[in-house]
């Protein structure tokens, strides 16, 4: 089975070589890693909180490189409370990321009642910056 390998947006690779370099250009924009939807949800206090979650909610984002599932999981918080994972399918760069010190973190972007837990949350996962706001500069 072949590995499709994903390409970073030229923005993402820049904010990533050379921190600070939109700062001089004065131009800033978000850095959005990935779009993925919430794994696991259903085993969670999902069913409890999702009448308490609203579209643009922060999210924290955890490695657990000793997870018994997968070494790459990404668990997914909310207000605390854990919720899901990221998929295994979309984590490897975003666990890369992550270990190597890159600061990133998430919101909701879409929320829907479905019967299908995969269909339920979507998130958006960004780069963030040192101060904890989801923007980089970039040029």
């Amino acid at each position: 089975m072949s590995r499709v390998r994903r390409r970073w947006p030229l923005a993402v690779l820049l904010c990533l070589a050379l921190p600070g370099l939109g700062a001089r250009a004065g131009v800033e924009a978000q850095a959005i890693l990935q779009t993925s939807p919430l794994a696991g949800f259903q085993y969670h206090a999902g069913k409890a909180i999702f009448p308490l979650m609203r579209v643009g909610d922060r999210l924290s984002l955890h490695r657990e490189p000793d997870n018994p599932h997968d070494p790459r999981a990404v668990r997914v918080d909310w207000r605390g409370v854990p919720i899901g994972y990221v998929p295994r399918l979309d984590n490897l760069d975003l666990a890369r990321l992550m270990d190597r010190g890159v600061p990133v973190e998430a919101r909701i972007l879409h929320l829907e009642k479905a019967r299908d837990p995969w269909r339920r949350v979507l998130l958006e996962i960004v780069v963030a910056e040192e101060g904890g706001e989801a923007a980089v500069t970039v040029k």
